[in-house]
């Protein structure tokens, strides 16, 4: 009986959520890595990051380094969990699309509950030339968890303007890619694709779909060049523009390190067009994957969302959270509306027709 209970004293010590919980045990086993150590460590512990968009991309990059320690994580998105992102976006579950949250509030939720020692910061917004020097302030690397070329052309302008390093990641299909852009180190995003595509010129998850392991691939990659610049193993950085197609099993790292342009408009001349635009009307942007538009007023303003739900219920049936309130127009159409007054209207992707049920509900 003794025995016993010196067993259990043991046991209850060993198992206290004190020893469980501390850095030493949490990250035990990447501090063992030679690369990382004590000091790589506490170097992620202090560093700070920002990552856009936080859908299929952005879910596993912030999986990775919130469960790597880094101190704090800011993450950006404008949408909201639909049925449509489960397939692969690992971050979220059922409970977050029937529920119509936010992205950055449902990943707050369950980074949170992964780690809660990491200081997580959620925006639900959408990145703009208006408000990027500002959501994008403070943070020593910026990860591109985005889906669309204007965000990745603004990102790239705010990095080099602020010399604040960045790591591109894109995929669709089976194929992806990704590169490490450092300002005055590395060629920028602009000296390999100097203007966005033409509309409708490239595949996208609408036109060509997307698999999941992709995703894992491309974000694992960009979590791993982001663990080495952070922790101080600037020179283990793999320099390329690295590109990945899964189902051909093909791995193309190809070397960038002479991509330089001298005419480049951004690192050479120093014109900043996408993060200095002064454009004051709504942009209009087809969603990857859905049948949707996502809708930002030149000016963000502050919307009384129970005042307007009271009117839009003569129209049709409302739903309303916390964060944004959902109109259902008829079988097919529908407008999610936040309180900052984005909106995505559901059921088409012409952005002439969302740009007309935007203006004609809200007057904007």
């Amino acid at each position: 009986m003794e025995h016993s209970e010196d067993n259990h004293e043991q046991t209850q010590s060993f198992s206290s959520s004190e020893d469980y919980s501390s850095s030493a045990n949490r990250y035990s086993r990447q501090i063992r890595y030679k690369h990382i150590g004590d000091k790589g460590q506490a170097m992620l512990g202090q560093s700070r990051i920002a990552i856009v968009g936080m859908g299929a991309l952005g879910s596993v990059i912030a999986q990775h380094l919130v469960r790597s320690g880094i101190g704090y994580v800011r993450i950006i998105d404008r949408d909201i969990v639909e049925w449509s992102n489960l397939q692969r976006q690992m971050l979220y579950s059922e409970d977050d699309a029937s529920r119509l949250l936010p992205k950055a509030e449902a990943a707050a939720a369950h980074l949170r509950a992964i780690n809660s020692s990491v200081t997580i910061d959620p925006i639900s917004t959408d990145l703009s030339s208006h408000n990027a020097e500002t959501l994008l302030a403070g943070v020593d690397l910026i990860l591109d968890g985005s889906d669309n070329f204007s965000v990745r052309y603004l990102i790239n302008d705010y990095s080099l303007k602020y010399a604040v390093p960045w790591i591109y990641g894109g995929a669709v299909g089976a194929s992806g890619m990704t590169m490490t852009i450092i300002p005055n180190e590395t060629p920028c995003y602009r000296c390999l694709f100097p203007d966005p595509p033409p509309p409708g010129t490239t595949d996208t998850c609408d036109t060509a779909g997307v698999i999941s392991p992709i995703i894992d691939m491309i974000a694992s990659l960009q979590a791993t060049e982001a663990l080495k610049l952070l922790s101080g193993n600037r020179e283990a950085l793999h320099r390329t523009l690295f590109q990945i197609d899964l189902w051909n099993h093909s791995w193309l790292p190809l070397n960038v390190s002479h991509a330089h342009r001298k005419d480049c408009r951004a690192c050479a001349q120093h014109q900043f067009q996408f993060l200095e635009s002064d454009s004051h009307e709504p942009a209009a942007i087809t969603l990857c994957g859905r049948q949707s538009v996502h809708i930002t007023p030149g000016v963000l303003t502050k919307l009384n969302l129970s005042r307007i739900a009271g009117q839009f219920s003569k129209i049709g049936k409302v739903k309303q959270n916390a964060y944004l309130l959902q109109l259902q127009l008829n079988d097919q159409l529908a407008i999610v509306l936040f309180g900052d007054g984005r909106a995505i209207i559901q059921g088409t992707e012409d952005s002439t027709k969302a740009r007309s049920i935007y203006a004609e509900l809200l007057g904007i």
